[in-house]
């Protein structure tokens, strides 16, 4: 079977990727698509790799990427419309943060009215033209999508009329109402509400967790040292309220260093302005939590009462000490107390910072147990596994 993965990058991800190569935007696809997989951000090839290792060809597309995609173009006789400059690619945030903070719980009504308007993202003429061009070259018979505002329903029907490949969608937030998703054969999400939502309105939908990917411990640089006493990688927004207080009651008693984007909606008062180490992508993310002796967690606020972020993974998988906001099902994926700590409030959360920081021995014995229960559990290989078993091709 050949299986094709469609994704998305954040616009601040690429600019630091190019801006870290300056001749990678004219470089020749191949060497493109080869430094955006070193770079072991997001999922980056993990996919493609482990549908490959389960004995099918697989490969990635990113679909908001203009230099990849201007590469493909031109090697395959395509007339393309050359590429802004990277940097070009970042747009100054435009909404106040205060006008975020009042509108984030209206964002599921929001997302359809601002779909109509132009301001969800979204693919253009030439770029979903030459999107479907490579999906024809490759000519997939099961397409994953995990971008489905950059590939919409539109765009998927288009898609699924070339060949009539199995279409997948994987979505981590609820859908927007009125959507056609008719074009998919399964919908998947770490999010049983989410789920719930797509059955409900009559498409296949199934619960499949994000994951890490053990090879990456074969490639990171050595571990440095444990310089780190309490460290969160991660986004603080208007969409992240109960993890910005969180945060805050940290940084105003421990040394917490913060990584990540969205500090400019927090007010001039935030004390996380002052933990503030920057951004930090793939394989610096990485070595951020090894160098951490505690990190924590957090989940979105419509995560409601489920557990399922990427972090989870990626913290554990790496053998870092996590300490994850507690969740109803969070004893489907780590035994609490064993693999990983967990808080239920305020005050839980600083108590459990200081008695853990005081004991090495206990807290390396739960990072150890959490990252052995992440290699045997939760892998992208297991979550293909699960992804071919719901279509029947396994």
């Amino acid at each position: 079977m050949r299986v094709l993965i469609l994704n998305a990058d954040y616009p601040r991800f690429l600019a630091w990727l190019y801006r870290r190569a300056p001749d990678l935007a004219g470089a020749p696809y191949a060497t493109q698509m080869a430094a955006r997989n070193a770079s072991l951000f997001g999922v980056a090839d993990f996919y493609s790799r482990n549908f490959a290792a389960a004995g099918h060809a697989a490969a990635d597309i990113h679909v908001n990427n203009p230099w990849m995609r201007a590469a493909w173009a031109r090697e395959h006789g395509l007339a393309v419309e050359q590429p802004p400059a990277p940097d070009t690619q970042v747009q100054r945030q435009a909404i106040p943060g205060w006008l975020q903070r009042t509108i984030a719980p209206f964002k599921p009504i929001l997302r359809p009215l601002a779909r109509k308007v132009g301001l969800s993202p979204r693919l253009d003429a030439e770029a979903e033209k030459i999107l479907l061009a490579q999906i024809e070259e490759f000519k997939p018979d099961l397409v994953l999508n995990q971008d489905v505002f950059h590939v919409d329903a539109r765009l998927a029907r288009q898609i699924k009329s070339i060949g009539r490949p199995i279409l997948i969608g994987q979505v981590g937030i609820l859908p927007s109402r009125g959507e056609d998703w008719s074009s998919y054969d399964l919908m998947i999400s770490q999010l049983l509400q989410v789920v719930q939502s797509f059955r409900n309105a009559g498409v296949r939908s199934e619960v499949v967790h994000l994951a890490f990917e053990p090879q990456i411990l074969d490639v990171l640089p050595p571990p440095p040292e444990r310089s780190i006493d309490i460290s969160f990688v991660g986004a603080v927004s208007a969409d992240h309220q109960q993890r910005v207080a969180q945060l805050e009651a940290v940084a105003r008693k421990y040394d917490l260093k913060l990584y990540g984007s969205g500090l400019h909606t927090l007010p001039a008062s935030s004390p996380l302005h002052r933990c503030y180490q920057g951004e930090v992508w793939g394989v610096e993310m990485y070595q951020a939590l090894r160098a951490s002796r505690l990190t924590l967690n957090s989940h979105i606020d419509m995560a409601g009462r489920e557990a399922g972020n990427a972090r989870l993974f990626e913290a554990t998988g790496v053998g870092t000490f996590l300490l994850t906001d507690f969740k109803d099902n969070l004893h489907t994926l780590f035994d609490e107390g064993r693999d990983v700590a967990a808080w239920r409030s305020v005050d839980d959360c600083l108590a459990m910072i200081d008695r853990y920081l005081r004991n090495d021995d206990a807290r390396n014995a739960i990072a150890a147990a959490g990252q052995a229960r992440t290699l045997s559990t939760h892998t992208f290989r297991q979550r293909v596994d699960d992804i071919l078993r719901f279509v029947g091709r396994n």
